[in-house]
């Protein structure tokens, strides 16, 4: 008993001490001007910014869609990966509502929560909560998750189903040799057969299914036709896999995914092999480092245009406005490779 008090003191305690953390945190930021500072702990704030004199007057991007990479943590190890595991920090559930909420404010339409992998934390129920919250309470159009699938369990479509707008699988091949040279696997899990078994839950309860797959040097020869079509998701998303140092690729990377890169050539043949079907939608490196609103575990806007990810102050310290003139988003480049689409599964008018 004295065991189990203590352990539900430390989580309130840790629970207590990160929104410390993060009002102290706008009391840091209010007092920059007399050049005090205020070292918080977990929260590495270190790397290069644009200089706010030169920006501060700049007007700020509307949120419209935001991926919330909430975790690190994953039980894939996907060679190519381009937000490791570099630290196991997660915001508790309500410091992660109140940012929410101050991004529907600010203009959000759309959320994407993804990780690492986003149904690690607290065995799904985590990012379940907050699906339900942003649907239900923040009345947002269009919630979406990005997952390997292999930890999603039918009871939670039975839970959360109904709150959730699509569900985006993360597969880079049919052949399960490939998967297992990517990194795509864990045990002797099949990862194709739980597509297709994740495939009929989101049939079953009306949640809009979507694939992505990272095109790399292991996959890039493949024909995949047959299997998309099958499947016959709302949208294809075929990525260039893409270098970022730091993260995949640098000395102080977890990965080096320099082995997985793969030409613009390459890529476009990939492309014209898969022309013929209806639900591809295609993203360059080019059209991707820019035009990705992306929001890390702390809440900070990810800066991509340096080939790395600069972290701006976090919008519970700063708010919405402020941080997201840090974030090198191309709004008009956001546009144009299609970011804006008919989201909510209430305008998609399928047949589940």
């Amino acid at each position: 008993m004295q065991l189990v008090l203590l352990a539900r003191l430390l989580s309130v305690g840790r629970a207590v001490l990160a929104a410390l953390r993060g009002r102290l945190g706008a009391l840091c930021w209010s007092l920059a001007p007399l050049s005090l500072s205020l070292s918080l702990p977990g929260w590495r704030d270190s790397a290069p910014r644009p200089q706010r004199e030169q920006e501060g007057d700049d007007e700020a991007p509307t949120p419209t869609s935001v991926n919330y990479h909430f975790t690190r943590q994953c039980n894939y190890k996907c060679g190519f990966c381009f937000h490791t595991a570099k630290t196991s920090f997660v915001l508790p559930l309500e410091e992660a509502k109140r940012g929410l909420a101050m991004l529907k404010e600010g203009g959000m339409e759309k959320i994407n929560f993804s990780g690492g992998e986003p149904f690690l934390q607290d065995r799904g129920e985590f990012v379940g909560k907050l699906v339900q919250f942003c649907k239900q309470e923040l009345e947002l159009p269009s919630v979406s998750i990005v997952s390997n699938g292999s930890l999603i369990r039918k009871q939670w479509f039975e839970k959360y189903g109904e709150y959730l707008d699509i569900l985006a699988i993360s597969c880079d091949s049919f052949d399960e040799d490939v998967n297992v040279l990517i990194g795509r696997r864990q045990g002797k899990k099949n990862h194709v057969e739980n597509l297709h078994k994740l495939r009929q839950w989101c049939r079953e309860y009306a949640v809009a299914f979507k694939i992505n797959s990272v095109i790399n040097r292991f996959n890039v020869e493949e024909d995949m036709n047959e299997q998309i079509k099958a499947l016959n998701p709302v949208r294809w998303k075929v990525f260039q896999c893409l270098l970022i140092e730091g993260e995949n690729s640098g000395e102080d990377a977890l990965r080096e995914a320099e082995k997985f890169v793969i030409s613009d050539e390459d890529f476009d043949r990939f492309l014209d092999r898969h022309k013929d079907v209806s639900c591809l939608v295609p993203e360059s490196n080019q059209k991707m480092r820019d035009s990705y609103l992306i929001l890390d575990e702390y809440m900070r806007f990810l800066n991509c245009r340096n080939g790395r990810k600069e972290p701006s102050k976090s919008i519970l310290d700063v708010g919405v406005e402020a941080a997201i003139k840090f974030s090198g988003f191309d709004e008009k480049m956001f546009l144009k490779r299609g970011g804006k689409y008919v989201w909510s599964k209430a305008d998609m008018k399928l047949d589940w």
